[in-house]
């Protein structure tokens, strides 16, 4: 309903101008964003995506209820932006690792343990990723990551260099095998998180994975000098 004293122009302007500015007050900075991020790490794992309250978080944060408002929009949001903040820092972080690797096969060998390194280093996070971040309908339908596309594509170029060196096998398809690559070493991270017995150590896992990949990935001897595609 239009107030008395305006036209509709000059209230739809007002109205857009109005959500302009609670859009731009979500920032996605600053001191008090990181808090609530950390709190929020700590809520879901302890009492699990569905029973959190954004009130626990706001608890955990030291913040007030309506502060969380102003940097995001509900429960997913924080939920999807903690996502955001761990895959931007693990994006940095694999790519750092595996740069100081030249042959394709150790950058495989790197890819997979700093991946499953992860689990130990950050229990917390582990487990919100492996999973209650699956149970976030808005995450599962609606949300694309670019840094998660970017991370799965680390392995796709792995994969092409390894193509271009003659090591692997040409008629191998880096996109398919980029995802069952990942594929494994996410099941092997669920399953690191949910089991409370563990028969192995991370580091024999990484390289049991990675093993079964690089042996269907490594071309024969007589055709080490053939190029791909040829």
């Amino acid at each position: 309903m239009i107030p008395k004293g305006l036209d509709t122009l000059t209230f739809t302007v007002l109205v857009n101008e109005s959500s302009f500015i609670l859009k731009t007050m979500k920032t996605r900075n600053g001191e008090k964003y990181f808090r609530i991020i950390n709190a929020a790490t700590k809520v879901f794992a302890k009492k699990g995506f569905f029973h959190a309250k954004v009130s626990d978080i706001a608890r955990e944060a030291q913040v007030a209820d309506g502060t969380i408002y102003l940097y995001f929009d509900n429960k997913d949001d924080i939920l999807i932006s903690l996502f955001e903040e761990q895959m931007k820092a693990v994006l940095e972080n694999m790519i750092e690792q595996i740069a100081s690797e030249k042959d394709a096969v150790k950058k495989i060998e790197k890819f997979a343990l700093t991946h499953l390194k992860l689990i130990e280093l950050n229990k917390n996070m582990a487990e919100i990723i492996q999973v209650e971040l699956r149970q976030s309908g808005k995450f599962m339908k609606e949300y694309k990551n670019e840094k998660f596309l970017q991370y799965l594509n680390l392995i796709s170029e792995i994969i092409k260099e390894g193509q271009e060196q003659g090591i692997f096998r040409r008629e191998v398809i880096p996109d398919i095998a980029k995802r069952a690559f990942f594929g494994a070493l996410d099941e092997m991270s669920r399953f690191w998180v949910l089991s409370s017995h563990k028969k192995y150590d991370i580091e024999t896992a990484a390289k049991q994975i990675s093993g079964y990949f690089l042996r269907g990935l490594i071309a024969a001897p007589d055709a080490a000098t053939k190029k791909p595609g040829l």
